[in-house]
């Protein structure tokens, strides 16, 4: 089997969690402050992507983090232009940890209309898939935004995703599509009612060689997205934990079965520069397990 293969097998099959560690350029003052380091501490860019791929490094280095609890992790595009531990960070995490190695691709979000956030153009984006494949990702990730139950809104959502999405497949990649409802949005069961209807309709479009991974928000209602988890196009199905506390975001999640975590800030809460490496890995290692738990219901 290819390495392709052997990693389709895995997101399909395996149990375990996705760790997002794709936090860009808008996230990762935040993201490095609840890790303990404050703004004061770079004066570049350049410095401030150093101290968060230290960050990275540190977690995917860790013991803790293997495949034998986490299926994949998704990367910010410098961090797949950078090595850890001596190797490209996607060899490192496939050849190394056997984690499938995924990468964000989108460019953020553009203005609200009509109750939702689109994605930014991405010009290059042919472009960059061709790199990824050559350094061996396996798939992308690109993110927009619910605000609120707006069907215009989000028949745009989705017809964007599914739009970039096929690109993406016919680059020889997986794409996770991921429309989040915001989970502050004020009818948010309305909103996934629409969302829902929408992916169905967009997935029974695909070629049958068209795979694509789900990224959405903890539904409402329990068991709320079974459809789409057992359609024949989709390798997986995993949960943003979107502003929830880990606590609530795996209890959530235990409650959603088939679905699985893709945990960013839930993953990395309590874990801090300052800590000893046994504290920092003993840290992480109970979230792994936590999250994991709550992936496998």
């Amino acid at each position: 089997m290819s390495n392709f293969d052997q990693q389709l097998e895995k997101i399909r099959s395996a149990k375990g969690f996705i760790a997002a560690l794709d936090q860009s350029g808008g996230s990762t003052p935040k993201a490095l402050r609840l890790y303990g380091i404050d703004e004061d501490a770079w004066s570049s860019e350049e410095e401030m992507f150093d101290l968060v791929h230290q960050m990275r490094t540190r977690i995917m280095t860790s013991p803790a983090f293997t495949g034998e609890r986490i299926l994949a992790a998704i990367l910010f595009e410098m961090t797949m232009d950078r090595e850890v531990a001596g190797k490209p960070t996607a060899d490192y995490l496939w050849g190394e940890k056997r984690v499938v190695p995924i990468l964000k691709v989108d460019k953020g979000l553009a203005e609200e209309g009509n109750g939702v956030q689109l994605m930014k153009p991405m010009p290059d984006l042919d472009k960059l898939l061709a790199r990824a494949k050559d350094k061996g990702i396996f798939g992308t990730k690109m993110r927009s935004v619910v605000k609120q139950a707006n069907a215009a809104g989000i028949d745009a959502i989705v017809a964007q995703q599914f739009e970039i999405g096929r690109q993406i497949c016919a680059a020889g990649l997986v794409p996770i599509i991921e429309p989040e409802v915001d989970i502050h949005c004020p009818e948010k069961a309305a909103a996934e009612d629409l969302l829902k209807a929408g992916i169905l309709a967009a997935l029974d479009k695909l070629g049958e060689n068209e795979l694509v991974m789900l990224k959405l928000t903890l539904p409402e209602r329990d068991d709320f997205y079974a459809e789409c988890i057992a359609h024949k196009n989709v390798a997986r199905v995993v949960a943003l934990s979107g502003g929830y506390s880990r606590d609530d975001a795996n209890a959530r999640l235990a409650r959603n079965h088939g679905m699985v975590a893709s945990f960013s800030r839930a993953l990395t809460e309590g874990l801090s520069a300052q800590q000893s490496d046994a504290a920092f890995n003993s840290m992480l290692d109970a979230s792994i397990e936590s999250i994991y738990q709550a992936s496998i219901t």
